[in-house]
């Protein structure tokens, strides 16, 4: 259905009753968004507003808007400028909204904003990061508008100067591998062995696929090639393959056989988990991150929810490689015997978001 027909079809199920309409308006955001259906989503967002009382929706404008132009569109330029190599330019509108960010949205004694994406992340952050400050969501995914300032920064020779972006990034989702990453990437580039090694442990953490946890290993092993200590670098490339093979992995291997200018052996699995001892991790999924998919995908399956179910009892299997778990989403999802291994699929994402305004 094309975006104007979606206005008319919610419009001819309004009335003159400001407080029905927003209920009825907020319950179709949550259907629309259960379903990924963005335009729908962006047409209830419009008639919220409309339905609004004129001071509230100057507030919400005030709030939302640059210049008159909405946070998401700015965005959205400034990603289309990176793709356009057009960097100084993106740079500029980036920076409009890390300030617009950082000053109209930033903790208080009282309030802290947090922009969690879905319930996996809300409910992995209130684990492992509890507040007693009020939670307040944020209308756009501001954890990735700074790290892609931060990025931005880094590309145009300012990489310092995205650190304490990217931390602040990290404010306001923690459980984002995406700023710390980045700030991985940093470490890696300024040859701080400390503070790489640190990030890596806060990300495995959070980690919530393979794919993740095999960038974490991936990180530590190129880190520890460049610090000539070959036996543990070829650990943590193993340990990468083991969790997602990937081509390149191979190739790191005999580059480091290539500057020992010996051949290198693959470790076995136990020299790994205790390698990985000495660097304050442990090999594989945190048990915790594992517990939150496992817990959500049950509690969907109570609530007859079944694609948000399916999208945690994928994350848990990805996680596991768990029989049983694949068995129940064999149950729900026949198809899934068709497509490629969970294991080599990308990061599952649920798609009912808290703060559903389509952008990863």
């Amino acid at each position: 259905m094309a975006y104007n027909d979606i206005l008319e079809e919610l419009r001819s199920h309004m009335g003159d009753d400001a407080e029905a309409n927003e209920k009825f308006l907020k319950e179709a955001g949550e259907r629309y968004a259960h379903e990924s259906n963005y335009d729908a989503v962006k047409a209830v967002g419009e008639l919220l507003m409309e339905n609004m009382p004129e001071e509230r929706r100057n507030e919400i404008i005030r709030l939302t808007h640059i210049d008159g132009v909405r946070m998401d569109e700015i965005y959205n330029q400034v990603n289309q400028l990176i793709s356009e190599k057009k960097l100084i330019e993106a740079k500029s509108l980036a920076e409009k909204l890390y300030k617009k960010v950082t000053v109209d949205f930033a903790e208080t004694d009282k309030v802290k904003f947090v922009s969690l994406r879905n319930p996996f992340e809300d409910n992995l952050c209130q684990l492992l990061f509890p507040s007693e400050k009020t939670l307040n969501r944020t209308p756009f995914d501001f954890c990735a508008y700074l790290a892609t300032y931060a990025f931005i920064l880094v590309e145009t020779g300012s990489t310092i100067d995205a650190l304490p972006i990217l931390e602040k990034a990290i404010e306001y989702n923690p459980v984002d591998v995406g700023p710390l990453f980045e700030m991985a990437e940093i470490f890696k580039l300024i040859k701080n062995k400390k503070r790489m090694i640190e990030v890596t442990q806060q990300t495995l953490k959070v980690a919530s696929s393979p794919l993740a946890i095999a960038r974490c290993y991936a990180n530590m092993g190129y880190m520890l090639t460049d610090f000539a200590e070959y036996e543990d670098a070829v650990v943590f490339y193993t340990a990468s393959a083991m969790m997602a093979p990937n081509p390149a992995i191979p190739r790191e291997i005999q580059h480091v056989a290539d500057l020992k200018g010996t051949p290198v052996k693959v470790p076995p699995q136990e020299t790994v988990v205790e390698t990985m001892k000495k660097y304050g991790m442990e090999f594989g999924p945190d048990k915790n991150v594992i517990s939150v998919a496992a817990q959500l995908s049950m509690h969907f399956l109570s609530e007859n929810d079944i694609p948000n179910a399916l999208q945690a009892l994928k994350m848990t299997f990805n996680l596991t490689q768990d029989e049983s778990v694949k068995k129940l989403i064999l149950k729900y999802d026949p198809k899934a015997a068709t497509m490629k291994p969970y294991a080599e699929s990308e990061k599952p994402d649920i798609k009912q978001t808290v703060n559903d305004n389509p952008e990863e």
